[in-house]
């Protein structure tokens, strides 16, 4: 995407450069018209340059000049604007949304006639999985590995931690049923915590066994991933095991000490950001403008990302979640996670990664839907714009968005005993084709510690990796 309006590549200066920043404040002489008639990059280095001061102002509890700051972003962000008017609105919400956290009455009232619609959450993940390609690869990779490892297995049986998508094994009953031995005896057990959900899942993949001759049965687990009983799943000896973990993982790493409610299943197994130098910066997206905005290059979680999961972090919710999964024994186990660090301690770092992270996202959008999109609305509004509330605005048992970065999930998962299973060089190369078949061309497929890595032009989104019990 482009932020000039007039149409050129890159700005030579910025109008803040010989003028501080201290002049475009609110006070006599509203600065308002002015901002108004910022061009496009402009505008978006100054909106960044405004989060990230009133990021300060809320971390350090100054809630006054933290409303300036608020303010000023409400006369130049906009949900239905370019890219960055776009993202700003979303990120000063959830910067409000802390605040007013401060005084649970009054956020309590103001979101008390607030719904949480079930077709609506149920329509904007269709909505992802269409535009995006990331849920298509996790698929693809994940099944390759799945017939993979049960190469000659009679009995097989798959656990899917988000039971949300009947496409995924409606493409795997076909490939099975392709299987030179002929298919296996398939057990489906879905989690998932809507009963429709699995009730839609079971009719669609019944129906399919049947039309293709597949022993087939499907073993519906209505529940959370915290709440999980590991009686509900059902494991048999004999069966070929393998588990499907779609972007689920992430919401168990809530540290043990933080209050919140132990899942069955763990229990019974585990006994200052730099401002940006506006007159400096010359691209034309919206990552390009945040790239800018880092010491020596690095991102501030950078230092976090790096270090070991079991020396330097609490105990968290997942360690015994993992060992879990671990003593069912699986052939194999594949992760999808988002590809990014939103688990930092700080509000700061949180906010500098997801920054990088829904820049990316949204400027995928830009390249895909037209901005008058509805579709395009409901995934900002109703998928992002809600993931990036829930890692600004809340903590402990509430953050569930606990993303992070390959490597910390490499580290956690050996810990756990888990060893990592290379993927096919078919499962990339059928990774490779998917993405290279979407209109807009900035999806990168890379391979990293023989994990697939998904990227929007450099910066990586999504991971997935496959894994099996080591002994």
């Amino acid at each position: 995407m482009m932020f000039q309006d007039d149409g050129s590549s890159s700005v030579t200066s910025s109008p803040f450069q010989n003028s501080p920043m201290i002049s475009l404040s609110p006070g006599l002489g509203s600065p308002y018209p002015l901002l108004k008639e910022l061009k496009s990059e402009d505008r978006g280095l100054y909106l960044i340059h405004l989060l990230l001061t009133c990021a300060t102002h809320v971390a350090t509890g100054s809630l006054e000049n933290a409303n300036l700051s608020l303010d000023q972003i409400s006369h130049l962000a906009s949900p239905d604007g370019d890219t960055m008017q776009r993202i700003a609105s979303y990120f000063a919400e959830a910067l409000a949304d802390r605040i007013l956290k401060a005084w649970p009455g009054l956020y309590k009232a103001l979101h008390s006639t607030k719904l949480s619609l079930f077709s609506e959450d149920i329509l904007v993940r269709k909505i992802f999985f269409e535009v995006f390609p990331f849920l298509k690869v996790a698929f693809i990779v994940t099944n390759q590995a799945i017939i993979e490892a049960m190469e000659g297995e009679k009995m097989v049986h798959i656990i899917d931690l988000n039971a949300a998508y009947p496409m995924q094994w409606h493409a795997l009953l076909q490939d099975l049923s392709a299987r030179p031995e002929g298919p296996p005896h398939l057990r489906i057990t879905g989690v998932h915590p809507q009963k429709e959900v699995l009730d839609q899942m079971a009719h669609v993949l019944t129906e399919e066994a049947e039309k293709l001759d597949i022993p087939f049965q499907f073993n519906p687990v209505v529940s959370k991933l915290d709440n999980l009983d590991i009686e509900q799943l059902r494991v048999k000896t004999g069966e070929a095991l393998a588990i499907s973990s779609i972007l689920q993982l992430h919401s168990l790493l809530c540290p043990v000490d933080e209050p919140h409610k132990r899942s069955p299943l763990t229990t019974m197994k585990s006994n200052g950001v730099n401002l940006l130098r506006a007159s400096q910066i010359k691209q034309s997206t919206l990552g390009d403008l945040l790239q800018k905005d880092m010491v020596n290059g690095q991102s501030p979680g950078a230092d976090s990302a790096s270090s070991s999961p079991q020396s330097s972090a609490p105990a968290v919710q997942i360690d015994g979640f993992l060992n879990a999964l671990w003593g069912l024994s699986p052939k194999v186990m594949v992760v999808a996670e988002q590809d990014s660090n939103h688990n930092g301690s700080s509000l700061m770092e949180r906010l500098s990664e997801s920054l990088y992270f829904y820049a990316a996202l949204f400027d995928c959008l830009e390249s895909t839907l037209p901005r008058s999109s509805m579709e395009r609305l409901k995934l900002e509004k109703f998928l992002f714009g809600e993931e990036v509330k829930n890692i600004i605005a809340c903590e402990g048992s509430s953050r569930k968005e606990r993303h992070e970065k390959l490597e910390k999930w490499i580290q956690r998962l050996d810990f756990a005993g888990f060893g990592s299973v290379p993927l096919s060089y078919y499962g990339m190369l059928q990774a490779r084709r998917l993405v290279q078949g979407y209109s807009c061309d900035g999806y990168r497929i890379k391979e990293e510690n023989g994990c697939v890595v998904i990227c929007w032009q450099d910066r990586a989104l999504y991971s997935v990796s496959a894994w099996r019990c080591r002994r």
